[in-house]
């Protein structure tokens, strides 16, 4: 029985907070364009990842889906979070609303040849058109198209 009671509960907690809307998007923010950096590894807790992605999501509800243009730059150990998501279901999905809300995933060549990392078998729905040649270069180019740089 407690077990069932559990269950409830926490049924009803995803139920009241799926029904908190988002944040109103304001107009003071107007239009944007950022570049958020991981170049981080989780350290085998994905949390810090989710943590990371939550940032992003709060920064398009507070300035508008249509208001916003997102980047999220990829090198170094920040690769691992697409490596995560591959067996983490709850990271995946974390990606993947970002992606359904045109949020670019941008992940550096050089640190997947200097890894000899597969991005076809070894991270998350990461294609051709997501890989850039150097994610640091990225970053800079990134800015000096008026992207503003964040660092989750």
């Amino acid at each position: 029985m407690p077990r069932i009671f559990a269950l409830f509960a926490m049924v009803i907690a995803a139920v009241s907070l799926a029904a908190i809307p988002p944040a109103k998007a304001d107009s003071r923010y107007g239009k944007q364009k950022v570049v958020y950096h991981v170049n981080y590894d989780s350290g085998g807790d994905a949390k810090t990842y989710i943590k990371a992605l939550k940032n992003i999501q709060n920064h398009i509800n507070a300035v508008g889906k249509d208001n916003i243009e997102v980047r999220v730059v990829l090198h170094g150990d920040g690769v691992e979070m697409l490596r995560d998501a591959v067996k983490d279901l709850k990271l995946q999905g974390e990606v993947s609303n970002l992606k359904s809300q045109k949020v670019a995933f941008n992940v550096c060549a050089n640190t997947l040849t200097g890894r000899k990392i597969d991005p076809d078998k070894d991270l998350f729905e990461v294609f051709k058109e997501d890989i850039v040649p150097s994610g640091v270069a990225e970053l800079s180019y990134l800015q000096g198209q008026g992207f503003t740089y964040i660092k989750p």
